[in-house]
């Protein structure tokens, strides 16, 4: 993963990526994690999305790791809440109630900094990654959050017609990637409105991951 890209496209407001409501995938499977009120969800690479909002506003605690510092300043801000700020080690926290989101590096984001997990909502990290980081990440989100359940965002589209990011994973690649510590279903598969960047026909899947 490229920062300077990251950091470049928050910088000129490139963030297509961003969505300006809720995710209505999320919103329609939420439940299906089957989650207690007050249960905590990691979001990686989770950026300023407003699926944040609507989570904390369901009573459920948040926490996300987010390269770009910019984008969760802009998050608590919309929010409308003073943060506290830390510095822990390689990463910077910024804290208020029921929300903690680490700026840095992922992949310096330690289970001891973390703290305890009961899900993980993968909305933009596994489809910004490139196929040669993929498995490093998900052999550490699944380290840090001890096989935590998962709702995942996937798109599909020929990227022969369009490059990444987001990637284009297939089926065959999210059995690749989790078969082997979770048992894998597909919710629901849509296609997306006026295609991927208005440039490719695409579909997006949203998949329960249930630990075996």
């Amino acid at each position: 993963m490229d920062s300077n890209f990251w950091h470049q496209r928050w910088e000129t407001n490139d963030i297509g990526f961003h969505q300006r409501s809720v995710n209505p995938l999320l919103a329609e499977y939420f439940n299906t994690l089957s989650l207690a009120e007050g249960a905590r969800l990691f979001i990686p690479l989770c950026g300023k999305t407003l699926d944040i909002a609507w989570l904390l506003s369901k009573g459920y605690r948040v926490a996300g790791a987010e390269l770009n510092q910019p984008a969760v300043e802009q998050l608590f801000c919309e929010l409308g809440v003073e943060p506290r700020v830390t510095k822990l080690g390689e990463l910077i926290c910024f804290s208020a109630e029921n929300i903690d989101i680490f700026v840095g590096d992922i992949f310096d984001l330690s289970t001891e900094l973390l703290g305890d997990i009961d899900a993980i909502y993968d909305r933009a990290a596994l489809v910004a990654l490139p196929e040669a980081m993929r498995k490093q990440y998900r052999a550490h989100l699944l380290e840090i959050t001890h096989i935590a359940p998962q709702l995942l965002l996937t798109f599909e589209y020929d990227q022969t017609v369009l490059e990444g990011p987001p990637f284009s994973i297939s089926s065959e690649d999210i059995n690749q990637y989790y078969a082997d510590q979770y048992t894998l279903k597909r919710l629901k598969q849509i296609e997306v409105p006026g295609g991927l960047k208005g440039q490719c026909k695409a579909s997006e899947t949203i998949w329960l991951l249930s630990a075996i």
